[in-house]
């Protein structure tokens, strides 16, 4: 039996039942495996045993996902010769599999099992030789040959006694042989995505998000809060199919922020040869209703008036009016434009503007996007607040960047006093937080690490 998977062989005291088998739970998904059944249809089982063993048959036929690509059946019937019912490659729909066993004909003769075994080995399995290969064979007594090959395969030889048996077998047939789709089976409590892998499963979080302890949960910037508000580029050069990309872009940023008006507010305004605010900073409480909102915005095309879209949003998506918080409450602000190529105005004026009102600015450009720019429209230092891919397609490895750049790292939570890192109680306060967590700051790159330095000093040295 080289190169079989392994045997499962069913030994029935028959008893009749009027109900079919039907295995619970979604259909078994494999790999490519060549799956054959080798039945008994000796004299010594009577017409209504077979017809119970038929429906058997028809039942784990049922439980099965069958194609070329996925699970191929074969038939045999054996009493003293072997007869091919159908072989592996005959069908491929389950329909036509249960037609020709409805239609089978027992052949009531003598038990010749070890000719039976020998011929799926020789015959049946022949083809297929990257595929698994499994049988089920099914007898309902002592055979005339010798099978002393089954001896090494005990684990697999089941002894039915009743219907609820059969049923047993049913659920062991399936986690011997199945890829179970858990994910459809069970309540997984993954927060973005399930993967079944085999008998288990594990959960998956967007791209630019970790998963938590729990194993279900995906990080977000839960320690801090935000006014951010995002700038896209709706001019002509994007392209309808483009700017879908854009709107999940934005959308995949939402994932990793904790959106509520005591937390993060999002903001959105659309830019093309005009500006348009999509929705204010106060409008919507949670991510899900910022995620709608974003998918409900209609692409503008025309022109590319990025420095229109920063005047805008400095002097009106950060006003108390459209939903930012006072300047009081020390809430950061930040600012990213997202623009596929040249502006068509001037963006100088208002993008110095926006930085000396105190937004920290990011700019993420793809395609023809002009780095000058970028830089201009961005906060120092630009290792920090420029991120740039090629083509749209290729836009989801920025998140990364973009989450560990926007969420406020040691956070900054309601009511929390902001101070300059250089007092004596602040350097006290992130020594302990150093202490007590010394793993979150070996996860830092070292050039996040570098450039923030630097920063800081170019602070220390305009300050003298």
């Amino acid at each position: 039996m080289r190169g079989l998977l392994c045997w499962l062989v069913l030994l029935f005291l028959l008893q009749p039942w009027e109900s079919q088998l039907q295995l619970a739970g979604p259909r078994c998904h494999t790999g490519p495996l060549d799956l054959v059944f080798v039945i008994d249809s000796s004299r010594s089982v009577r017409p209504f045993e077979f017809e119970t063993m038929r429906q058997f048959l028809v039942g784990l036929l049922r439980g099965l996902n069958v194609g070329p690509n996925a699970t191929r059946v074969g038939v045999i019937q054996y009493s003293s010769q072997v007869q091919s019912v159908f072989p592996l490659r005959a069908f491929s729909r389950r329909e036509d599999m249960e037609r020709a066993i409805r239609d089978l004909v027992p052949l009531a003769q003598g038990t010749m099992t070890g000719l039976a075994i020998q011929y799926a080995m020789n015959v049946a399995f022949k083809r297929g030789r990257y595929r698994q290969k499994a049988a089920v064979i099914v007898i309902d007594g002592r055979p005339q040959d010798r099978v002393a090959r089954w001896r090494r395969h005990r684990p697999h030889v089941f002894l039915v006694e009743s219907f609820d048996l059969i049923q047993e077998f049913g659920l062991q047939f399936q986690s011997r042989l199945c890829v179970r789709d858990l994910c459809n089976g069970v309540d997984h409590g993954c927060e973005f995505q399930c993967v079944s892998e085999g008998l288990s499963y594990r959960c998956l979080c967007p791209e630019g998000r970790q998963l938590q302890a729990d194993g279900k949960s995906c990080d977000r910037c839960r320690e801090g809060h935000v006014d951010l508000v995002l700038l896209v580029d709706g001019s002509k050069s994007v392209r309808p199919q483009n700017f879908e990309l854009v709107k999940r872009f934005v959308n995949q940023i939402v994932d990793f922020l904790d959106v509520s008006p005591e937390g993060t507010r999002v903001g959105l305004v659309q830019f093309s040869s005009r500006v348009r605010t999509e929705f204010p900073l106060g409008r919507y409480g949670t991510a899900a209703e910022v995620k709608q909102a974003v998918l409900a915005v209609e692409y503008m095309e025309r022109g590319t008036m990025t420095g229109l879209a920063l005047r805008h949003m400095v002097e009106h998506s950060f006003s108390e009016a459209q939903g930012a918080r006072p300047r009081a409450l020390n809430v950061p602000r930040v600012g990213l434009v997202f623009t596929d190529g040249r502006s068509q105005d001037d963006i100088s004026v208002w993008a110095a503007r926006a930085k000396e009102e105190g937004i920290a600015m990011y700019a993420v450009g793809v395609g023809k996007a002009v780095e000058a720019e970028l830089r201009e429209i961005a906060s120092e230092p630009a290792e920090l607040h420029v991120s740039y891919a090629p083509d749209f397609g290729t836009m989801t490895h920025l998140l990364q960047n973009l989450r560990s750049s926007i969420c406020p790292e040691e956070g900054i939570s309601a009511g929390t006093e902001l101070r300059s890192p250089c007092e004596c109680e602040s350097l006290v306060e992130f020594q302990g937080r150093t202490s007590a967590n010394p793993n979150g700051l070996l996860n830092r790159s070292l050039a996040q690490l570098t450039a923030r330095l630097e920063h800081l000093e170019n602070q220390l040295a305009n300050q003298k």
